[in-house]
């Protein structure tokens, strides 16, 4: 180690610490940057793989903590910032422009959360610093604009340089596209799967989505067309599986997640949706309503991460037919906390996945 305080012994001293994740040095991932010296204060920037990593501060801690042993060190300011890494290409599947990573939220059947679930692990993750899309791709039963305080919104077509393309709306920091912009509200959805498959792929290629770090797709439930569509069309950085802890909920969703892991989309995890049910008016109390650990057992058994249990609550429900997303509504309730870890998890798993 080098005597003297200097940017490269502070490199030096930081060459040890590893991203708990990755489980490489920092220093060697290029994550320490920008090291400067005033007189006994060490600055530098700490540069994460998501914006929403769950282990920040306890990296910024051991950080600071080596640093400090160095002679002349008074004082550590660690800057902290994100650059997403993007998914791998496939060679036969076609990126989307500016679009890291595509994600898709998916459910062996319906009635299980699914559309709340990938709301909410959009805003949590807009929350923490990401630029997030979402696609509403359950075209039968599009809800994502009522719980994102988007029923109604102006979506407009412009001409662009390869044709038509939609501008999405924007709301809680996600930009969102739908069916239920398109259609008048009563108005169903007659299609054969080949239409499906149209308006899926504009939803992917036809819009202007920019840069962003995570596109999430709510994918219709069940096995079918939606799903073939993703999984061939574009590079996908994986599947999250949504389950409650009923037993036809879970055999439902192993058939969903055999179909992704046949079609090599990775499985991130399995989410427990309405784990168990919290009265408001007896917030200590706990109900089973649809069993127990049923998610856990299913995980263990698939050989999968269980990615967390989200519990029943009314704000939840309240939050979604008001478009106000629960972790914005009430951050510090026990599915909000839920809900935010999860999207913490699904994207450190997409920041381990990208750099392996």
């Amino acid at each position: 180690m080098l005597d003297t305080l200097s940017p490269s012994s502070v490199l030096e001293v930081l060459k040890p610490v590893q991203d708990p994740e990755l489980r490489k040095s920092l220093v060697d991932l290029n994550m320490i940057r920008n090291v400067e010296i005033d007189g006994g204060t060490v600055r530098f920037t700490l540069v994460l793989t998501t914006p929403a990593c769950p282990l920040r501060q306890f990296i910024v801690e051991d950080c600071e903590r080596v640093v400090k042993t160095l002679p002349g060190v008074e004082a550590v300011v660690v800057d902290v910032t994100a650059e997403t890494p993007q998914q791998k290409a496939l060679p036969d599947r076609q990126r989307i422009d500016g679009v890291k990573n595509i994600l898709a939220i998916s459910s062996g059947k319906g009635g299980v959360g699914k559309s709340t679930i990938a709301v909410n692990v959009a805003v949590a993750l807009a929350q923490a610093g990401a630029r997030v899309g979402l696609i509403d791709a359950d075209i039968y039963g599009p809800n994502a604009p009522t719980m994102l305080g988007l029923e109604g919104a102006n979506v407009t077509v412009q001409q662009g340089a390869e044709g038509e393309v939609l501008k999405p709306a924007f709301n809680h920091g996600v930009k969102l596209v739908s069916m239920g912009f398109l259609i008048d509200k009563d108005q169903p959805v007659i299609w054969r799967g080949p239409m499906l498959n149209g308006v899926i792929r504009q939803f992917l290629y036809q819009v202007q989505w920019g840069d962003l770090d995570y596109l999430i797709v709510d994918m219709p439930p069940g096995t079918g067309d939606a799903q073939l569509t993703m999984a061939q069309a574009v590079p996908m950085a994986g599947a999250v599986i949504v389950t409650t802890p009923q037993t036809v909920a879970l055999l439902d969703a192993r058939r969903g997640l055999k179909m992704f892991q046949q079609l090599g989309v990775p499985v991130l995890g399995i989410v427990e949706n309405m784990s168990y049910f919290i009265p408001p008016d007896l917030p200590d109390k706990q109900y089973d309503i649809f069993g127990s650990a049923g998610g856990e057992k299913t995980a263990q058994e698939l050989q999968v991460p269980l990615l967390g249990c989200i519990p029943l609550e009314i704000p939840l429900r309240e939050g979604g037919d008001r478009g106000l997303p629960i972790v914005v509504a009430e951050p510090e309730s026990a599915s909000a906390k839920a809900l935010t870890a999860i999207a913490q998890q699904i994207a450190a798993k997409v920041s381990i996945a990208a750099l392996a």
